[in-house]
């Protein structure tokens, strides 16, 4: 983790192959906010679970959840989320694994059909936003089971 001498911004990077040529972070704390960038559902680096939307999802979020473990959060103190499909047809499969992981949270949602990706085989990409709060510390145990994985 990279720390500003004022402690006010901090940058989390893991091994993605496009942080350094894009010029980018996995996560990025400003305040009390942490930003997670687009992750997509890999698994050592690789693209995982082709052709199920369901499991991208899953392994996606388990992928941008991991993120903000560094900064001491989880996936109840997420407040925003963002999914980006390729295809609409499956708006309802990505949907089902959004609410199995955030149905008790319920953050701010945006879900988006996009001409497409990087890699072809990749049908979801995801976003979140969580917010440390005094308030929320306490409220741990809402986070999905098995928050692993590597993330794009």
């Amino acid at each position: 983790m990279t720390e500003t001498p004022a402690a006010v911004r901090r940058t989390q990077t893991d091994s993605s192959q496009w942080e350094e040529s894009i010029g980018f972070a996995r996560a990025v704390e400003a305040g009390d906010l942490v930003l997670v960038s687009g992750t997509l559902p890999l698994a050592g680096g690789v693209v995982s679970a082709e052709g199920s939307p369901y499991e991208q999802t899953l392994l996606a979020f388990r992928n941008a959840l991991a993120a903000l473990e560094p900064f001491g959060l989880g996936a109840e103190n997420v407040v925003r989320t963002r999914m980006y499909l390729s295809h609409v047809r499956d708006v309802e499969d990505v949907g089902r694994a959004h609410r199995e992981l955030f149905r008790e949270i319920r953050p701010a949602t945006t879900m988006v059909v996009v001409a497409g990706f990087t890699d072809s085989r990749v049908l979801v990409e995801v976003e979140l936003e969580a917010y440390r709060s005094a308030d929320r510390s306490a409220e741990r145990g809402a986070s999905p089971e098995n928050l692993r994985g590597d993330t794009a």
